[in-house]
């Protein structure tokens, strides 16, 4: 089985509102009316919410949440760093087309406050940083609310808590349609995920778990998917083992001897950044280190979209690809 899979297309803060109380579950006026709050999770922590108005989503993770939920009507702009894929390829073009283009940089706080925000959606390390100073604690102070992808929670140092990935995927729907009153909304997608999911399972292919290796990045070592990131989920639900899903980390570095130790049958490609899938494939198919691995021999490649590789709606779908994948390659 050697086919190669590509993806395919598919001011200021707001002058009337003051801030009566800093951090979290800080209570805000409008016109003399106390608005009313909602209790929800924050990695580990219990924070009063809002309802946003002005969003500021980093990355298409956030950006598909929110626009999975037809909340397309609450973010004000998205932040889309230059790795990540065209947005004219998402499912959600058209409500990426709604919304005002922030830039291709990092997140950080200025950005954010001259975006007029009340609301910003990323994860931990992937948007958020102690490095740039831009947290949830340093929002919280400047009345701004925020929200972190429970997945990366995992290596949140203040409020630590653990999610398999695509749970954490359905607990951020859960909690995104608490903060807007949009929980019919959230219930509907997770029933119709979870429904997707149990299908792709029910129809994995029998016998031993296919090994497979995640290539991210790298030369001197291999970046790749440890065991707390959607990859994991989508290996395992579809019938294959990740090599490296033992790991208890997110994403991670690994040499290449462990690399040809596990033996992989199949790699999975991850598609983003300056250097292609096909570029990566043929370092992977010319390196000493790697060219004899089984799936290099037999070519077995498949590509995973950036976005279907990280916590995103649209796991689903990568899910389901590489599961049809797996199938095709049990058949031969």
């Amino acid at each position: 089985m050697n086919r190669l899979r590509r993806p395919i297309a598919g001011s200021a803060i707001l002058g009337s509102l003051t801030v009566l109380a800093a951090g979290c579950g800080a209570q805000i006026e409008n016109g003399g009316a106390q608005a009313e709050t909602v209790p929800v999770q924050r990695c580990g922590e219990e924070v009063e919410y809002t309802v946003p108005e002005r969003a500021v989503v980093y990355e298409g993770g956030s950006a598909d949440k929110m626009f999975a939920l037809g909340l397309t009507d609450h973010v004000h702009g998205y932040v889309m760093p230059p790795a990540n894929p065209p947005v004219s390829e998402s499912p959600w073009a058209e409500d990426y087309e709604q919304v005002e283009y922030l830039g291709d940089d990092l997140l950080n706080r200025e950005l954010v406050v001259d975006a007029g925000a009340d609301f910003v959606v990323a994860g931990w390390n992937s948007g958020f940083s102690d490095e740039r100073g831009i947290t949830p604690e340093v929002l919280d102070e400047l009345g701004i609310q925020s929200f972190m992808h429970a997945e990366s929670c995992y290596n949140y140092p203040q409020a630590p808590e653990q999610h398999e990935p695509f749970e954490g995927l359905y607990t951020d729907l859960e909690r995104l349609g608490q903060i807007f009153g949009a929980e019919d909304r959230a219930e509907e997608l997770v029933d119709e995920y979870r429904t997707r999911v149990a299908e792709v399972r029910e129809n994995a292919p029998g016998g031993d778990p296919v090994p497979v290796f995640l290539y991210d990045s790298g030369t001197d070592q291999a970046f790749t998917a440890a065991g707390q990131v959607p990859p994991t989920d989508i290996i395992r639900f579809a019938g294959g083992e990740n090599v490296f899903g033992d790991v208890e980390d997110r994403w991670t570095q690994v040499g290449w001897e462990p690399v040809v130790e596990s033996e992989p049958e199949v790699i999975i490609v991850l598609d983003y950044g300056d250097q292609s899938a096909e570029d990566k494939i043929d370092f992977l198919t010319s390196s000493p280190a790697t060219a004899d691995l089984p799936a290099v021999q037999e070519e077995n490649f498949f590509v995973l979209d950036y976005n279907e590789g990280i916590s995103s709606p649209r796991n689903i779908d990568g899910l389901e690809s590489f599961a049809e994948y797996l199938r095709e390659h049990g058949e031969d």
